[in-house]
C-alpha cells in the first residue's frame, strides 16, 4: 500500500519552527496545465486510510483500468503546513527510480488536492518478514542493497530523506521476488534550499548529530540506514527506551551492542557492516558508495542460514501493529477490485503485472 503521510502521528519535530507563506492559489504551479477534475480520469474507489487532513483511496484509470493509489488532501484542514506539503511534491516531481515511490500526476480543484501516487500491494517490509518461513542474511542483504542504491540516487539530485525506516519501505507487489519501495518523503528536503539544522525524523532512527541541534547533511540517512540492518538482522531496534531522553543519550553516544544469543550466529561481516554506519562521527560514517561495495552487500559473506524464528519473535515483541500504523491492507482492495472486475468480465491492471521500470 502507499500512505503518503496520511496523518501519521509517528513522525517527531523536535523544536521546529517552520514559517508557511500564506495560502496562494493554485497550490499546483505547473505551467500550461490547467485544473481539471480527477473524476473525468480516474474513478475513486476504496479508502485505504485517512488522517487529519487527507486520505488515500485506491483508484482505477478510466482508460487503461490501472490501479493508482490517490491522496486526496482538503486545502482548509492543510492550513499552515503549505510549505511543507510543496516540498514534498517538488521532492516527488524530481526523482524517478524504481526503488522510490512515484508521483505520477496531479489534479486540484479550489477545495481539493489529489496526488496520483504507486499503488504499492506488497505490504511493509517487516510485515512480510513474518509471513516468510525461510529469512536469512542474504535475503536482509538484498533489501539493504536496494535501499542503498535508492539513497544514493536521492543523495546525487542532493536529496535527503530524513525519515528512512522499516514503516517506509514497502514492496512493490506480493511476489516473491518483488523489489522494495522507499516511500513517504514528507520529511525530505533538497540540500540547495540550504543548510539542514531541523531536528526531525522519528527518534529510533535518528542520528546523533542531528540530536545535538548541529547543522547536518545526507550522513542521517545513512544512519538510518544502518539502525534498519540492525534491526533486520535481530528484530529489534539498536536503541530503545521508554523515556526518549534515555533514548536520546544513548543515540547521541551511539551506545549499542551485539547481544547474545540473538547475534551467535550472525556473520561478523554483517556486524562489520552495521559498525561503519552507526558511527558517532558523520565523517567517519560510510556513504552510500562505501556501503554498497562492503563485502557483506557485494562480497557474498552474507551468510544463508535461516534466522527466521529469532527474528521474526523479536519483531513480534518490539514492533506492534499499532506501532506500524498500519492502514488497511491494498492487497486485499486490489484483490477485492479484481475479483468484482473479473465478476463483470473485466481486466484490471496492476504494477506487479507491468514490467519492472529501469533505474534511472
Amino acid at each position: 500500500m502507499y500512505l503518503l503521510d496520511a496523518g501519521r502521528e509517528s513522525k517527531h519535530c523536535y523544536n521546529q519552527q517552520i514559517l508557511c507563506p500564506r495560502w496562494k492559489m493554485p497550490f499546483i504551479k505547473e505551467s500550461g496545465k490547467k485544473a481539471k477534475d480527477i473524476s473525468a480520469v480516474y474513478e475513486l474507489k476504496e479508502k485505504l486510510g485517512e488522517g487529519s487532513f487527507s486520505e488515500v483511496r485506491v483508484a482505477q484509470h478510466r482508460r487503461s483500468l490501472r490501479l493508482v493509489a490517490v491522496k486526496c488532501i482538503h486545502k482548509r484542514a492543510l492550513k499552515g503546513r503549505e510549505a511543507l506539503l510543496e516540498n514534498e511534491i517538488a521532492v516527488l516531481r524530481k526523482i524517478h527510480h524504481e526503488n522510490i515511490v512515484s508521483l505520477e500526476e496531479t489534479f486540484e480543484t479550489p477545495t481539493k488536492l489529489y496526488l496520483v501516487m504507486t499503488l504499492l500491494t506488497g505490504g511493509e517490509l517487516l510485515e512480510r518478514i513474518l509471513e516468510r518461513g525461510n529469512y536469512t542474511e542474504k535475503d536482509a542483504s538484498r533489501v539493504i542493497q536496494q535501499v542503498l542504491e535508492a539513497v544514493r540516487y536521492l543523495h546525487q539530485l542532493g536529496v535527503v530523506h530524513r525519515d528512512l525506516k522499516p514503516e517506509n519501505l514497502l514492496y512493490e507487489s506480493p511476489l516473491e521476488d518483488s523489489k522494495i519501495v522507499i516511500s513517504d518523503f514528507g520529511l525530505s528536503k533538497m540540500e540547495e534550499q540550504g543548510v539542514l539544522t531541523t531536528a526531525c525524523g522519528t527518534p529510533a532512527y535518528v542520528a546523533p548529530e542531528l540530536l545535538q541541534q548541529m547543522t547536518y547533511g545526507r550522513e542521517v540517512d545513512l544512519w538510518a540506514v544502518g539502525v534498519i540492518s540492525y534491526i533486520l538482522l535481530c528484530g529489534y531496534p539498536p536503541f530503545y527506551h521508554d523515556n526518549d531522553t534515555q533514548l536520546y543519550r544513548q543515540i547521541i553516544k551511539a551506545e549499542y551492542e551485539f547481544d547474545s544469543p540473538y547475534w551467535d550466529y550472525i556473520s561478523e561481516s554483517a556486524k562489520d557492516f552495521i559498525s561503519h554506519l552507526l558511527q558517532k562521527e558523520p565523517e567517519t560514517r560510510y556513504n552510500c558508495e562505501q556501503a554498497l561495495q562492503h563485502s557483506w552487500i557485494s562480497g557474498g559473506e552474507a551468510l544463508e542460514k535461516n534466522i527466521h524464528d529469532s527474528v521474526s519473535e523479536q519483531i513480534q515483541k518490539n514492533f506492534a501493529k499499532s506501532q506500524w500504523k498500519r492502514a488497511f491492507n491494498a492487497t486485499v482492495v486490489v484483490r477485492h477490485l479484481s475479483k468484482r472486475a473479473q465478476d463483470a468480465g473485466e481486466e484490471v491492471e496492476t504494477e506487479e503485472e507491468k514490467p519492472a521500470k529501469s533505474a534511472a
